[in-house]
């Protein structure tokens, strides 16, 4: 009779933040279709593959779009980012005047924290632009 798992599978969701509380911003890229994607799932969004491996993506992207979002605690973006490898992610653009966030803008990830957990942020790349 088979023996029940003794704590459940690692989800890909918590797979994601253990890394970035570990300073590694990683993606699953299929082995099947060699497409990244991003939100992490179990299963490729492309091709419905499960052979899924966590990459270390180079972290450069573009400013796809941005909105700012004005509260009385100060005003910050919500972006939405393109990767080099492919997926579009949702995140914020700091260290810049929330006005100087445009679309085109070239990024690159860091890892931050916010109330003590892990965040994912862009900071623009000095001197380039697509």
């Amino acid at each position: 009779m088979p023996q029940p798992a003794t704590e459940p599978a690692p989800s890909a969701e918590r797979h994601y933040f253990e890394q970035l509380a570990q300073g590694r911003f990683v993606i699953p890229q299929c082995q099947a279709c060699r497409r990244h994607h991003f939100y992490p799932r179990v299963v490729c969004p492309h091709c419905g593959s499960d052979a899924l491996e966590w990459i270390e993506p180079s972290g450069r992207g573009v400013v796809y779009s941005t909105t700012i979002v004005r509260s009385k605690g100060g005003d910050y973006t919500v972006c939405l980012v393109d990767l080099e490898e492919g997926p579009r992610l949702m995140s914020r653009v700091v260290d810049m005047p929330v006005e100087a966030v445009t679309i085109g803008l070239p990024v690159r990830a860091r890892i931050d924290a916010e109330d003590g957990a892990p965040l994912m942020v862009f900071v623009a790349r000095a001197g380039e632009r697509t």
